[in-house]
C-alpha cells in the first residue's frame, strides 16, 4: 500500500502555525498531538490512514498532553493503559493547589 503524500485534515486544527509548512515526517507527534485534541472524526480518520495505528501509539504516549477524554479514547483505541502515557504521568505528579 503507497502512502499518501500527506492526509487531508483541516486547516482548523492547526490555526496557530503556517499549514503547508509542515512536515508530515518530521513533525508527526505534533501533528497527531494537534489532531487527537482538537481535530474531527474526519481529521482522526485521515491520520490514521496516513500513519497506521502503530506509529501513532508510539508517538502519542509522548504527548506533553492530553484532553481527559481524548485520552481515554486513546486507551480504549490503542490498547493501552492511561499510566503508558506521558501526560497522564505529568498530571499524577502535579499536587493540587490546596487541599479540603
Amino acid at each position: 500500500m503507497k502512502k499518501a503524500s500527506k492526509p487531508n485534515i483541516s486547516k482548523r486544527v492547526f490555526w496557530d502555525i503556517d499549514f503547508e509548512s509542515l512536515d508530515y515526517d518530521k513533525d508527526r507527534l505534533f501533528i497527531i498531538d494537534k489532531v487527537m485534541n482538537y481535530g474531527l472524526w474526519d481529521d482522526f480518520v485521515a491520520t490514521v490512514r496516513y500513519y497506521g495505528k502503530e506509529i501513532i501509539s508510539k508517538e502519542i504516549v509522548k504527548s506533553p498532553y492530553l484532553k481527559k477524554d481524548v485520552l481515554n479514547f486513546l486507551c480504549f483505541y490503542l490498547g493501552l493503559k492511561p499510566s503508558d502515557f506521558e501526560c497522564y504521568t505529568r498530571r499524577q505528579l502535579q499536587e493540587p493547589h490546596w487541599a479540603y
